[in-house]
């Protein structure tokens, strides 16, 4: 039986490029029933604020893959992303992004590069929590998981011993984020013992952009949480070549979708000149990943031939390397013809099969559950001035808890807080005891709510295990 997949032709430059797909897939006798569905533009302004309509779902859960072209999201408020909704609903949690150098034929300053970002895909600060307490101050929720954590580290690890890798990289910001990007540093670390045959090492985030950037060479896979993993595979791409040459691949327990990491470029659509080996890759990640990797290695591999030849589009064509400037649809048919030819200058594609390819069930809970006891609260007030006298006189009767702390932005103001810190109008007040229950934390909120304190919200504080769950005074 043919294999189930589902595309969409997308926005702007989308349905060009996916025309081309769709024919060099035919071509390649690619086995696949495709059923289409519209998402993008068209929906959001239909008023669907996540891009999609409702009889799309069944189509995308019951086939073995999503194809996606490039969509474009209107300009304002209300509308959410599309690829944020399919990969929180699919549970698509693991990002791959290969990002390969073509030289010479397509310039670079990085010949040898060829590395996999793997980046988690669910949780992070895309998760899109984000709260207006006062007139001055935003905060966004960044989310990390045990179970994210697990899930993305334990693929890059297998990803890169199904693939013949030989080291896997973590990026975070752990001297800084202690509790969230420290979770995921340090799971990193405990699942990297499984693989002792893998090299890993971690590098601060900021400090390993400028190295990959400098010298991509050094890296194989690389796995990061969210919002780095997004910013840093398209530099990876665009520093290989161009992110319009870059494919990516979502994958879940039970779902996958693929798609070019570009936009949909409106102001080139319908020109005949974008280039579409984005979502081709794509689509050769999608073979490969619903059981077809002859037809993907063909494909592939056509690609390749077609670029060695110097048959390129606008984007990547340059006097004396290229050989022919030519369209979308040209240079689409260019790849039909080359079908069944392998490159003589660029490395071939050759995949094998094998087992747990594509989607897995992922073996989690490396950690146990901890002991939980709640020794706190944190209540933020929204005021424009310090409200310690208001707080110390309200709470006075309130025995057993203390208020142990006052910070603005992070900076500590009580006690013994400079008196050069900018303040805002949003303070966290920290009240700390050995044991502190339910009912003390809300007669506290009651009595800071009747003393006229603006009380936004409040977080209780535990201790795991006897280690602190909450960041400390200065973070």
């Amino acid at each position: 039986m043919k294999t189930n997949i589902v595309i969409a032709r997308g926005d702007g430059i989308g349905p060009e490029i996916m025309d081309v797909v769709l024919q060099v897939m035919k071509a390649a006798n690619a086995d696949i029933h495709i059923d289409e569905i519209e998402v993008g533009e068209k929906v959001y302004l239909k008023g669907l604020a996540n891009g999609i309509e409702p009889k799309s779902w069944d189509l995308i859960k019951n086939a073995k893959a999503f194809l996606k072209a490039p969509i474009t999201t209107p300009e304002g408020g209300g509308f959410r992303s599309l690829n944020v909704t399919i990969r929180a609903a699919l549970g698509l949690y693991a990002n791959v992004r290969p990002c390969v150098a073509y030289h010479p034929f397509v310039d670079t300053l990085h010949p040898g590069m060829d590395l996999v970002v793997i980046r988690e895909n669910e949780e992070d600060l895309y998760t899109g929590i984000e709260y207006r307490p006062s007139d001055e101050t935003v905060h966004a929720l960044k989310v990390i998981t045990k179970k994210g954590c697990e899930k993305i580290i334990r693929y890059a690890f297998d990803y890169a011993a199904r693939n013949g890798r030989k080291k896997v990289t973590c990026f975070t910001k752990d001297n800084i984020l202690k509790m969230s990007d420290g979770l995921f540093r340090h799971t990193f670390d405990v699942i990297a013992k499984e693989y002792p045959d893998i090299v890993h090492e971690h590098w601060i985030v900021d400090i390993g952009a400028a190295k990959l950037a400098d010298n991509p060479t050094q890296f194989d896979v690389v796995v990061l949480p969210n919002l780095y993993g997004d910013i840093l595979s398209d530099v990876a791409a665009q520093i290989a070549g161009s992110v319009g040459l870059a494919g990516s691949a979502n994958i879940g327990e039970k779902g996958a979708m693929f798609e070019a990491i570009h936009g949909s470029a409106p102001r080139r659509a319908g020109q005949n000149l974008a280039n579409p080996s984005g979502l081709l890759l794509a689509a050769c990640m999608m073979l490969e990943h619903i059981g077809q990797p002859k037809v993907s290695e063909l494909i592939h591999n056509a690609w390749l031939k077609t670029l060695e030849e110097g048959i390129h589009t606008y984007d990547i064509f340059e006097e004396g390397k290229s050989t022919k400037k030519v369209g979308t649809k040209e240079f689409g048919e260019a790849i039909v013809a080359h079908i069944g030819q392998l490159p003589q200058k660029l490395q071939p594609v050759r995949l094998h099969m094998q087992e747990k390819k594509g989607t897995q069930s992922v073996k989690t809970a490396v950690f146990p559950r901890e002991t939980k006891r709640c020794v706190g609260a944190d209540f933020y007030i929204d005021a424009k001035e310090n409200p310690l006298s208001k707080i110390q006189k309200a709470t006075a009767a309130i025995s057993g808890v203390q208020l142990t702390l006052i910070t603005n932005r992070g900076a500590k103001v009580f006690p013994d807080g400079s008196d050069q810190v900018n303040y805002s109008d949003l303070w966290r007040c920290r009240f700390m005891a050995d044991t502190i229950t339910q009912d003390k934390i809300i007669d506290l909120m009651k009595v800071l709510v009747q003393a006229g304190l603006d009380v936004t919200s409040q977080e209780n504080l535990y201790m795991f295990d006897e280690i602190p769950g909450f960041s400390s005074a200065v973070g």
